[in-house]
């Protein structure tokens, strides 16, 4: 299995990039870091007076994450996938049933932190998606508003913390990995990603 990792910071295109690929090869597995988000109660008591905890590593579920991608990896047929809802901030799981297609087939790992899990990421596809700081603001403030109940003054006062924070973790990734930057929007730069990523699948037959 190919693994895929695409990170950057709040609002840069993670999604959209991975919903673009899914479209091309339909036959990947998708799993979002931020669906592992923490729930218990000391969480949300930290959370309201740490506006950045959620762009902390402690706020995600690190070891059931890395447990549902090693059960891909071992190719089990039912896997725990996690779940969390932005609105209710609760976190459930759910058994989902995998197809695995072949050798070739993508693991697509998305998210802020998905350079973060001490995987061997010398062995994967690494994509830092970058968009201009006032675009990622501005994607940021209409999806917040509509998927996570967030008001602007709250969004635009987490949002340059997590800027700093991300782009402070994403050094030492940089230095030890072969790593692609690209702006999703950038046509040129995307058909070439798509290029390769079907070079790559050829060689791997």
């Amino acid at each position: 299995m190919i693994t895929i990792v695409i990170t950057g910071p709040s609002g840069s295109g993670k999604s959209h990039l991975t919903n673009k690929l899914l479209e091309l090869f339909d036959d990947s597995i998708v799993l979002k870091t931020d669906s592992y988000y923490r729930d218990n109660i000391l969480i949300r008591i930290i959370s309201k007076f740490k506006l950045d905890l959620y762009d902390r590593l402690i706020s995600i579920k690190k070891n059931e994450l890395k447990e549902t991608l090693r059960s891909i990896y071992n190719k089990e047929s039912l896997i725990s996938f996690s779940n969390y809802d932005f609105i209710r901030k609760k976190s459930s799981n759910n058994k989902i049933r995998v197809n695995y297609k072949n050798e070739n087939q993508f693991l697509i790992l998305e998210g802020i932190f998905s350079h973060r899990l001490d995987l061997s990421y010398q062995e994967t596809i690494n994509i830092i998606c970058e968009s201009k700081k006032e675009i990622c603001l501005k994607r940021r403030l209409i999806r917040d508003k509509i998927e996570r109940d967030r008001n602007s003054r709250e969004v635009n006062n987490k949002f340059n913390k997590s800027w700093y924070l991300f782009y402070k973790s994403i050094k030492g990734y940089q230095k030890t990995n072969k790593v692609i930057s690209l702006n999703p929007s950038d046509k040129i730069s995307y058909y070439k990603l798509i290029t390769d990523l079907k070079e790559k699948k050829k060689k791997n037959n």
